[in-house]
């Protein structure tokens, strides 16, 4: 699956960010600006987010408007309801998400 430079850095940043700190996921999003976020899961006792929920709330924190793409990285391969609900508040339904295992192989990208 060919990805745009800019699609490629985010799979860069989402690995790097998830194999860090051993996390079940690792993320990235690209607002409209080009700015960049990445996180990694959240598995506390008291708090739990995915890794994209952590880069959502990290762009609108930052002021973003729009996100322009995501990528997800882990071994479900699968985008949750509560994440695609988060990338639609401010990516819409046209939003490119690409999804991959940990070493950053995409598998899906979506929209289809």
């Amino acid at each position: 699956m060919q990805l745009s430079t800019e699609d490629a850095k985010l799979v860069t940043l989402a690995r790097a960010t998830r194999a860090r700190i051993g996390a079940a996921e690792g993320a990235a999003v690209r607002d409209q600006d080009g700015r960049t976020y990445a996180a990694a899961t959240v598995d506390l006792p008291s708090l739990q987010l995915s890794a994209l929920q952590v880069c959502v709330a990290m762009a609108v924190a930052s002021g973003a408007k729009r996100l322009a793409a995501a990528v997800a990285l882990g071994e479900s391969g699968v985008l949750a309801d509560a994440d695609r609900a988060a990338l639609a508040d401010l990516g819409g339904s046209d939003l490119p998400i690409h999804l991959g295992d940990p070493r950053g192989t995409i598998t899906t990208s979506l929209p289809e």
